[in-house]
């Protein structure tokens, strides 16, 4: 695995020290493929700064995911990142169309929940200084350059000032309380730091687990899992911000990914009209996949097909 990008041969070698390796971290699942193909093209053909691009997924849909794997992208199977008791079943209640995670230790949890513990688990597997995460439903429609993450030996930490004191925020704010149980700290915080195209450090992720097992006495995943309304972005800021008075980043509100959330799938010309409406800053779109927006469709409108 070649563990750090070489941006130009003509960089001085004393900055080049400097610069940090940085890997892209996807977690995805079968009905998500095709998205997630779309990803990695748009991903090779826009991003720089890239070591390792990681696809997290469930062990059955490995061989799947097989077909998108190169020298810069590897496939990474949950049974390599997660505890072998959290075991995952076809559930009966959904007539078998969806998987729950059962175990003795934890609540039972959705594929939702699974992806976000694959995310923090991802740091003591991966080599890379920085991580930066990105969902499958991502498209990147123009040039970027991860070193964005990255200013004078801090990562970007995305957060959005206050925004729980606003109403419409309760979901979140429950996860922020349980975000702050899970590290053993004041319960209440304002901010939000939920977002795609985020960055985290590794060594950061890594020294979390071990403050929730400590302050437990029992592993991250139980804690974590013992709720099943949590938010690993609510969980990494807010030691980020709370513990470790932001030590090694610097605050960023600005998002690099336009997401249409909720509603209706974009005609064509609601489509276009979303990308053009893309800040300057922004670089990427995503198209949440429940929402049914057809792949093909998005492919033609970004000019793939």
């Amino acid at each position: 695995m070649n563990n750090r990008f070489v941006p130009g041969a003509d960089i001085e070698p004393d900055l080049l020290r400097q610069i940090p390796a940085a890997a892209v971290v996807t977690a995805s699942y079968a009905p998500d493929f095709e998205r997630c193909r779309l990803l990695c093209e748009t991903l090779d053909r826009h991003v720089s700064g890239v070591a390792q691009h990681y696809i997290l997924v469930e062990h059955r849909d490995v061989a799947l995911f097989r077909q998108l794997e190169n020298s810069r992208r590897t496939i990474v199977d949950e049974r390599e990142l997660l505890p072998r008791w959290l075991r995952a079943f076809d559930d009966p209640l959904s007539l078998f169309r969806r998987r729950i995670w059962l175990s003795p230790r934890t609540m039972p949890l959705r594929g939702w929940h699974v992806q976000q513990l694959r995310r923090i688990a991802i740091a003591a597997h991966a080599r890379e200084d920085v991580l930066i995460f990105c969902d499958s439903d991502v498209a990147f429609l123009k040039p970027f350059d991860t070193n964005a993450f990255w200013r004078d030996g801090k990562v970007r930490l995305f957060r959005r000032d206050e925004a729980l004191s606003s109403e419409g925020h309760e979901e979140h704010r429950i996860w922020s309380r349980n975000a702050g149980l899970a590290l053993g700290i004041e319960a209440s915080s304002t901010h939000d730091y939920i977002s795609t195209l985020i960055a985290w450090r590794r060594e950061t992720v890594t020294a979390m687990c071990a403050r929730i097992e400590k302050v437990h006495a029992r592993g991250w995943v139980e804690v974590v899992g013992s709720a099943r309304k949590f938010s690993e972005c609510m969980i990494y800021g807010r030691y980020v911000d709370d513990v470790l008075d932001g030590a090694g980043h610097f605050h960023g509100s600005e998002e690099f990914c336009r997401v249409h959330w909720t509603g209706e799938a974009l005609s064509d010309d609601e489509f276009r009209r979303f990308v053009a409406a893309m800040a300057p800053e922004q670089v990427a779109i995503g198209m949440q996949s429940f929402i049914g927006t057809d792949i093909g469709r998005i492919r033609r409108l970004i000019g793939l097909d």
